[in-house]
């Protein structure tokens, strides 16, 4: 009876031993374990703190790790967003720069006395309003893009002849392309083809991208331009030229505010350095897409898909 009772009695101590001992570890375990949940849950664009907290290592290592990889990512991206803040303040104050350092150069000029002769002033006052033009220019544009971001800018959907409204571009820009010998033309005779969109903003996007295609093409160059039919309720337009090209490492970036490929030669072409911009926003605004292919010394394809309406030909 001796031995059962001290055999007994070591079993029930042992018992009582280890579940208070598993117990005071889990606890524990649990307060430095939900410590680093509440660690974690300071930052406030986490949603770790809202799961239950385990105490399973394996568990909780992966909730880590799937953690962590989260936050690398989110701190990779403000990198990429910080460069291109930097990249953008650069690119606007150096196209604000240039024409305010010119109207003020002249403006010192006439006041240094150059006024007092009538030809200079009339000259220098006539540059000085190209210059002021140009900033007119840039904020009309950055305004317009604002607008679009924020979704300011509502867009006035109606149907209209996409073909009309290419040629009405055409048009528009004979003078500026036949200075370059480019020729502007459709791939093909066209019969009208109605689509539903913001028919002003359409027009911007068209004469964006003939613009660009004309400052950038070779002289004794072609500008196409193509309408096709995608899907049953879209068309997609291409505007085709034979000029420089691209290189691809600047692809990616081509719609960037500012982002010029040739920051040196192209800045002699003149506008605003938006135009590409502009139409990205546009082409969003409609909740349509935008296409870019090209080859360095070959040419380039821009291209954009709009809504087409049922008395269309295509």
């Amino acid at each position: 009876m001796d031995w059962f009772v001290v055999i007994l009695c070591g079993l029930i101590c042992f018992s009582v031993s280890f579940i208070i001992i598993q117990i005071r570890v889990e606890r524990f375990i649990y307060r430095r374990v939900k410590k680093i949940y509440d660690d974690v849950s300071l930052l406030e664009s986490s949603s770790f703190s809202s799961k239950p907290v385990t105490t399973d290592m394996k568990t909780l290592i992966q909730e880590i790790e799937k953690f962590a990889e989260g936050k690398k990512i989110e701190i990779d991206t403000l990198k990429i967003r910080e460069e291109y803040r930097k990249d953008f303040l650069g690119n606007v104050s150096h196209e604000l720069k240039t024409p305010l350092f010119t109207v003020q150069g002249y403006i010192l000029t006439l006041l240094d006395g150059a006024m007092n002769d009538k030809k200079i002033r009339e000259k220098y006052l006539n540059r000085a309003n190209k210059g002021v033009e140009r900033l007119i220019y840039i904020v009309k544009d950055l305004d317009l893009i604002t607008k679009l971001e924020v979704g300011e800018l509502k867009l006035e959907r109606e149907d209209f002849d996409i073909i009309d409204l290419i040629q009405n571009v055409f048009d528009l820009l004979e003078m500026k392309a036949a200075q370059k010998d480019i020729m502007l033309t459709f791939d093909m005779e066209y019969e009208p083809i109605y689509v539903n969109a913001d028919k002003e903003k359409i027009q911007q996007l068209v004469s964006n991208l003939l613009v660009n295609s004309i400052k950038y093409g070779h002289p004794n160059g072609t500008t196409e331009v193509s309408v096709e039919n995608l899907i049953k309720n879209k068309v997609i337009v291409r505007v085709t030229d034979n000029g420089y090209g691209i290189p691809e490492p600047h692809i990616p970036r081509l719609f960037e505010r500012f982002y010029r490929v040739d920051q040196s030669g192209s800045r002699n072409e003149g506008g605003s350095g938006l135009g590409l911009s502009i139409v990205k926003h546009i082409i969003e605004a409609h909740d349509e897409k935008i296409y870019v292919e090209s080859e360095e010394g070959i040419g380039s394809e821009f291209s954009f898909t709009i809504e087409k309406t049922p008395k269309s030909s295509v």
